[in-house]
């Protein structure tokens, strides 16, 4: 019991410190932002109606940096890499943000690039899908080391993107990103997973202090910079947390967790490809996102958030329920 105790205390100070370290930070950055002029202006596809600081992902890196030095990084020798992948993968976010305030887009291929190498360093850090338990053979299946570190790969990148797709509305990526972290949270103290949770708490300590100031109406945006670090973490989450069990019902939590991006990215990429345009580049038109469809059939932007976040919420619950019926 003192044990426990003692673990459960450990969490709420991990939680405790990056929450408070959020909120003290980002009024700062907010600052900084305006000073430099490292602000999102409205465009005809950005409605906001007057520039906004794109802050947030820096204040999230800096805060999620302060709870993973003090309470995740010596739980673990796969944590370093993790901690390492984040920074690459939020520097060429700040990179691209810049380029975007300077009025020119970023070239997809440094892009891409920058996210494998983040890719590839959880990857040697041990942040890998190794294969998945054979209930036939009633084994573990290793799977050949190219598809373990494609697989990987595939996966670590297209979260980081699909998070940066949902990030169109005050509050949406967040609330989705904190929403999985606190499912993974769930079942990694079922599963006995100690390093995870903490893994979980942070993250999910460091999203809720940014939500404080981009829910409706934002004071800040995450940028590419966030949005990223968002799907980085989340990626890096599963991979050492439910898809370590690898049982089907495990692989299928982090698809429900995180089903509203996931689903939601795959159709889109789908829909511009099938129309001959750019899967990477965004747009407002009729072929793009959930929420800009059920902006153009008339909800409200603070309704179409909530309304994504209650189906988001359902997943995840829907993926608790079926992992504790089954273990």
């Amino acid at each position: 019991m003192a044990i426990l105790t003692s673990f459960a205390a450990q969490i709420f100070y991990a939680f405790t410190i990056v929450f408070l370290f959020m909120i003290f930070v980002m009024p700062r950055m907010i600052k900084l932002a305006h000073k430099h002029d490292f602000t999102d202006k409205p465009t005809e596809r950005k409605k906001h109606s007057h520039p906004m600081p794109l802050s947030g992902g820096l204040a999230m890196f800096l805060a999620f940096l302060v709870g993973f030095i003090f309470f995740v990084i010596y739980r673990d020798p796969a944590m370093p890499a993790i901690l390492i992948g984040a920074a690459m993968i939020v520097s060429v976010g700040l990179v691209d943000d810049y380029s975007k305030i300077k009025g020119k887009e970023f070239p997809v291929w440094p892009r891409l690039l920058v996210q494998i190498g983040a890719a590839s360093v959880a990857f040697a850090g041990g942040i890998r899908f190794t294969g998945f338990f054979n209930h036939f053979a009633g084994h573990y299946q290793y799977l050949p080391i190219a598809l373990q570190f494609m697989l990987t790969v595939l996966w670590i990148i297209g979260l980081v993107n699909v998070f940066n797709f949902m990030d169109g509305l005050d509050g949406l990526s967040g609330l989705l990103a904190m929403v999985a972290g606190s499912t993974f949270f769930v079942v990694a103290l079922h599963m006995g997973q100690r390093e995870t949770a903490f893994l979980s708490a942070v993250f999910v300590a460091m999203v809720a202090g940014f939500l404080r100031y981009n829910m409706p109406p934002a004071k800040v945006y995450m940028g590419d910079s966030g949005a990223y670090l968002l799907g980085f973490v989340l990626a890096a989450i599963s991979l050492h947390g439910a898809f370590k069990q690898a049982t089907v019902v495990s692989l299928a939590i982090p698809m429900l967790a995180m089903g509203v991006p996931i689903f939601d990215g795959m159709l889109v990429v789908m829909r511009r490809l099938i129309a001959k345009k750019p899967a990477h580049i965004a747009d407002s038109t009729d072929i793009t996102h959930l929420h800009f469809r059920l902006l153009k059939r008339g909800l409200s932007p603070k309704f179409t958030v909530l309304l994504i976040f209650l189906i988001s919420v359902c997943l995840s619950l829907t993926s608790i329920v079926l992992y504790l019926a089954f273990n």
